[in-house]
């Protein structure tokens, strides 16, 4: 495994194809500041780039956050109000990255992920969850609500929980969020890393071209109406029946062998 850190507080780790990207401010229970938005915009840019990458794990250091959302330390309000402004203009970035990254984001949430951190999880295109845990959004409790993550929630809840959440601030158990649909998969924290790792095996396994055809269409077409996404994706079977990997993968099908994927 080949580790750097693209900042203190974000670290980026590879090995055989997988990225684990990590938030490493288990003191601050991971919580988000400009520099950790920052840094994990510069790792997926990275893991983007590098055609070595299959997929991209993202998880927070230690055992108790996955991310507890915004930092509210007198301190991550400095540099004045613009400022404050345009930083959290970075996590609308930072969200719209994972959206176009092209490549799978497995959610390693091996503790809380609040506020923030909710919106991480929910950005990701599978979660595998400690069974532990809770998440949501509890920024109501504060004086705020969840505006930005507000995007997500209502695309992964459904809406009475939704508003439910936003409205109360209340907490879901990790199996109450996979019930509604918000979360993949639940281990125990004894089987946690092992069903992590299987799924990101199973991402790896698959043609990176499909998944990233795959991938671009899903989240263009989730916003269209029911016509405009059929005639959208009739485009995009075309283009996949092309790709040199789909002839593989039929092929492979036929001769009953594992495909030899390309990437084309």
């Amino acid at each position: 495994m080949s580790a750097s850190k693209t900042n203190d507080v974000v670290l980026y780790d590879t090995l055989e194809g997988v990225a684990t990207l990590t938030i490493n401010r288990p003191e601050r229970r991971n919580a988000l500041n400009n520099d950790v938005m920052t840094g994990l915009r510069d790792s997926l840019a990275r893991a983007k780039a590098d055609p070595d990458i299959r997929v991209i794990v993202l998880t927070g250091a230690g055992d108790r956050a996955f991310c507890a959302g915004g930092d509210l330390s007198p301190s991550a309000a400095g540099g004045g109000l613009l400022n404050m402004h345009w930083n959290r203009g970075t996590f609308a970035e930072l969200l719209l990255d994972m959206q176009r990254l092209g490549k799978p984001i497995v959610g390693r949430v091996n503790g809380y992920a609040l506020g923030g951190g909710f919106g991480l999880m929910l950005a990701c295109d599978v979660v595998v969850c400690r069974d532990d845990v809770k998440v949501g959004c509890p920024e109501i409790n504060v004086g705020l609500f969840p505006m930005m993550i507000m995007a997500l929630i209502v695309r992964n809840a459904p809406r009475k929980l939704a508003v439910e959440m936003m409205l109360t601030g209340r907490k879901l158990t990790a199996q109450e969020a996979k019930e509604a649909g918000m979360i993949s998969a639940l281990a125990s924290p004894e089987e946690f890393d092992e069903r992590v790792n299987e799924t990101v095996a199973t991402l790896a396994s698959k043609s990176p071209a499909i998944l990233r055809l795959g991938l671009e269409a899903f989240h263009t077409m989730s916003d269209m109406n029911v016509e405009e996404a059929l005639r959208y994706l009739h485009s995009c079977l075309t283009i996949n029946t092309l790709a040199e990997d789909a002839a593989e993968g039929v092929m492979a099908f036929i001769q009953k062998r594992d495909p030899e994927w390309k990437g084309r």
